[in-house]
């Protein structure tokens, strides 16, 4: 069974930080490319960061030079490393891992930037 636990979402104020952790289970985790994206109530989800097989990362332009993707082939886990958080990164938070036509997702982690 194949399962994406996601942590670390949390209330934060602009200007704060937040680390969220994405732990995968039931797959071979080296071999899928790992994405975070996010979800505001009544918008589409976004992508927000990328991390392949061989570690090239990719952002969205709302998040470059703020957020740090990486992840641990031991662990399993992917992290998402937020800086400098302003109030319209106030989102649900959710991991997906993509090999070849296989897709998961976890549950989601609440991230709310506010003074």
């Amino acid at each position: 069974q194949v399962q994406l636990v996601e942590s670390g979402g949390d209330l934060v104020r602009p200007g704060g930080s937040l680390r969220l952790s994405c732990a995968a289970s039931g797959i071979t985790f080296r071999l899928y490319s790992m994405k975070w994206y996010r979800q505001v109530p009544g918008k589409q989800r976004e992508l927000v960061a990328l991390i392949t097989t061989s570690t090239t990362t990719n952002y969205a332009d709302s998040v470059k030079g703020r957020f740090t993707i990486f992840r641990d082939n031991d662990k399993s886990t992917v992290y998402l490393q937020m800086n400098s958080l302003k109030p319209e990164d106030t989102a649900v938070y959710y991991c997906n891992a993509n090999f070849q036509s296989l897709y998961y997702w976890g549950q989601g982690t609440q991230v709310t930037v506010s003074s």
